[in-house]
């Protein structure tokens, strides 16, 4: 069989996370996957579009040409529920490469959401809807379709380098990722970070001036 040169390989989708990680995933803000990330990880730069809904699913990825979106097509092909559709299309802003009609599709075959370092239109569909949708803006002008592009190879969003399988974590604050593998552990360390959260919440209510939370920080640095 003839190598596939690097330009138009379209290897398989990886499987979808474990449903009882993502309904985990989907009870937890980003900012406390965020925080125990070293607050290094994470997407930057892009908009959320849709008005309501959480992103959480598994990437399937595209690398595009910016402004072209005829391999997005041949990866929506291979979109099972529970998909996110990552597409690296350059950050360009130049040409929308996904629109309605795409959404549409995506919705009627269960993908979890989209996110494009690019450009997306018909922005009031996805404003209206409940869809996860996060792009680095948009324009009117619509996409070409004569590729070059590659389906479920590594792809740079916003700064953070997503592997195809990556799960990927979003909400009003932003967007996460990180492997798979790392799921359960960051699912505990959440948990852990919410109950301290509880505890300085608690402590606020008190009404004092100087809290344990805030004296922490400042014996951390010889201010105490």
């Amino acid at each position: 069989m003839a190598q596939i040169l690097t330009g138009a390989r379209q290897l398989p989708a990886s499987p979808v996370a474990p449903a009882a990680i993502l309904q985990a995933l989907a009870g937890i803000v980003t900012p406390h996957l965020s925080d125990n990330l070293a607050r290094l990880e994470g997407i930057s730069g892009l908009r959320r579009y849709n008005g309501s809904g959480k992103l959480v699913g598994t990437a399937l990825t595209v690398k595009t040409r910016p402004g072209d979106n005829l391999m997005i097509y041949k990866a929506m092909m291979q979109i099972q529920p529970g998909h996110v559709l990552v597409v690296d299309a350059g950050g360009d802003l130049s040409n929308a490469v996904l629109g309605e009609i795409m959404k549409r599709y995506l919705q009627v075959h269960g993908c979890a959401g989209v996110v494009v370092d690019g450009a997306i239109r018909d922005v009031a569909a996805f404003e209206a809807d409940s869809f996860p949708c996060y792009a680095r803006g948009h324009i009117h002008r619509g996409p070409y379709k004569d590729g070059p592009g590659e389906v479920n190879v590594p792809v740079s969003i916003g700064g953070q380098v997503i592997q195809p399988g990556d799960i990927l974590v979003g909400d009003e604050d932003g967007l996460v990722s990180f492997p798979a593998s790392d799921a359960q552990m960051l699912i505990e360390a959440a948990h852990a970070h919410a109950a301290k959260e509880e505890r300085i919440m608690a402590e606020i209510a008190n009404g004092d001036k100087t809290q344990s939370w805030m004296q922490a920080a400042f014996a951390a640095k010889g201010l105490a």
